[in-house]
């Protein structure tokens, strides 16, 4: 028979193993998932991707301790065609309205489509967004003195903390949850792309105004001394300081993860830099050597680095995938005189690569691609072929879900590093034209219009001929393969058509 000491042992060790395995059971949380999307950093901006003169050591250590993907593409070599690549995983091919928008266009994502943010909430992640959208907000007219939506909220986000277009482009406010932020009723907001309103300055009427000159159509409404694009009265409260932008989206980004670290979260840290007007804080004035330009992309990788100490802190970078990519790739001179292309120096933003921003060669979609998981991802180089695209239906499988749609592909363990085996094609864009992806080949087809873009002094990619690429052999695409080897051009030719139709101009 049994003691009542021996049974106090026995209960003891009992409850023990009971709370053991429950403490075992709480600890075994899901993991967190950041996705950290720069406007316009190109493949030769990061140091970890070859950059020499401009020091980059935050986006390094993510490159450097995950896998660093050198032929990792944005879907387009536009931002907004991309970010709705990215939340949707669609071709934006295959929505003629994907493109890139003016401040008051209405929400380009339907409400009733399958959505990143989506996926992830109905696996039990608490979702949000900060920084840059650029994908529309309302139904084509804004009141922006009530709550906009549809927006963020309406296609799977819960929290939304955001710019409504471009840091360039009215209106100059921050919207939260659909709301403008700080803004008095007293002195409502109106915008308009079409026309000025009675009374107010623009940058041609009074130049005397601005901090920041313009180029390039960047010559409507003034706001902190920058001229912008499109038109807007009112708000005044509720303006940004644009030197101020990256520390206000840094202190958004820190309290989302403060405020939701005991849940399981996906945070879209969409950042602004290095798109223009390029208004490095003070504090970043000057460091890199290279102008405006430099200095934001530095003050990005700040950024950076104080939201991963925010992680350390609150113990959940051990528990964070976190995915850091770009937009689309470099641009220099892109609207206003901030000495980008002058004080370049010996820094090549494109790496080796042909092209940049708005272009179908190599530098307009090829962009810095990292996944990184503390303790979790090994860190390596990968050449496997992924686009943003397929963090959709990789990160569903990540997180026990199976949705996916018909353009992203699940490549979990390719993100992880535990394959290599990536896309075997994939369809770029640029400003509606498309090229084709496959293997170590690319093929553009003819297109009309300009071989450089004069405004931003960028090849775009357009010919009168075939060309192809491969891109093993001649990764800054020189020589143009499409007469010496007309067999793979039939072959590429054939398999573009199939998947974009023989309508694809």
């Amino acid at each position: 028979m049994l003691t009542k000491n021996v049974l106090k042992v026995i209960y003891g060790v009992g409850m023990a193993g009971l709370l053991l395995s429950c403490a075992s059971e709480k600890t075994e949380v899901k993991p967190n998932i950041v996705v950290i999307y720069l406007d316009d950093l190109g493949y030769g901006d990061v140091g970890a991707y070859g950059a020499t003169e401009l020091q980059t050591p935050n986006m390094d250590k993510l490159a450097e301790g995950g896998v660093r993907f050198t032929n990792g593409y944005a879907s387009s070599a536009t931002c907004t065609p991309s970010r709705y690549a990215l939340l949707t995983g669609t071709y934006p091919w295959r929505n003629k309205d994907a493109k890139i928008l003016p401040g008051t266009a209405p929400l380009l994502i339907k409400t009733n489509q399958l959505t990143l943010p989506k996926i992830l909430k109905e696996q039990g992640y608490h979702t949000g967004i900060v920084g840059k959208w650029h994908l529309g907000l309302g139904e084509g007219h804004v009141d922006w003195n009530q709550r906009v939506s549809p927006g963020p909220n309406e296609v799977g986000f819960d929290y939304s903390y955001i710019m409504a277009a471009t840091q360039d482009r009215v209106p100059t406010v921050y919207i939260q949850n659909g709301n403008v932020a700080g803004l008095d009723p007293a002195d409502p907001i109106e915008v308009s792309y079409k026309e000025n309103f009675e009374g107010e300055p623009t940058a041609i009427d009074h130049p005397e105004m601005l901090k920041m000159n313009w180029n390039d159509g960047h010559n409507n409404s003034i706001v902190n001394g920058i001229p912008r694009i499109g038109y807007m009265k009112g708000g005044k409260s509720a303006h940004w300081v644009d030197e101020d932008m990256a520390d206000h989206f840094l202190e958004k980004a820190k309290a989302y993860v403060k405020d939701h670290k005991n849940e399981p979260f996906f945070l879209y840290y969409a950042m602004q830099q290095p798109h223009v007007p390029r208004t490095p804080h003070p504090r970043f004035v000057g460091k890199s050597g290279l102008g405006p330009r430099g200095d934001v992309i530095m003050e990005a990788d700040w950024c950076i680095g104080e939201f991963l100490k925010t992680l350390e802190e609150e113990a959940l970078l051990e528990n964070t995938l976190i995915v850091f990519s770009s937009d689309n790739g470099p641009v220099l001179d892109d609207g206003y005189d901030d000495y980008a292309v002058e004080k370049l120096g010996k820094h090549t933003p494109w790496g080796p690569l042909r092209g940049g921003k708005y272009s179908l060669f190599e530098a307009g979609t090829r962009v810095p691609f990292v996944t990184y998981w503390k303790g979790k991802i090994e860190p390596k180089v990968s050449d496997a072929m992924v686009c943003q695209m397929d963090l959709l239906s990789s990160l569903a499988k990540f997180t026990g879900s199976e949705l996916s749609t018909q353009d992203s592909e699940q490549l979990l363990d390719v993100f992880m590093g535990k394959s290599e085996n990536g896309r075997a094609k994939l369809i770029i864009e640029a400003a509606g034209r498309t090229a084709l992806h496959q293997g170590d080949w690319l093929m553009i087809p003819p297109y009309d219009g300009p071989a450089v873009s004069v405004n931003v002094n960028i090849e775009l990619g357009n010919s009168k001929e075939y060309q192809l690429y491969n891109l093993k052999e001649d990764i800054g695409q020189q020589n143009n393969l499409a007469k010496s080897n007309p067999e793979k051009l039939e072959e590429m030719v054939k398999v573009f058509k199939e998947i974009r139709g023989e309508n694809y101009k």
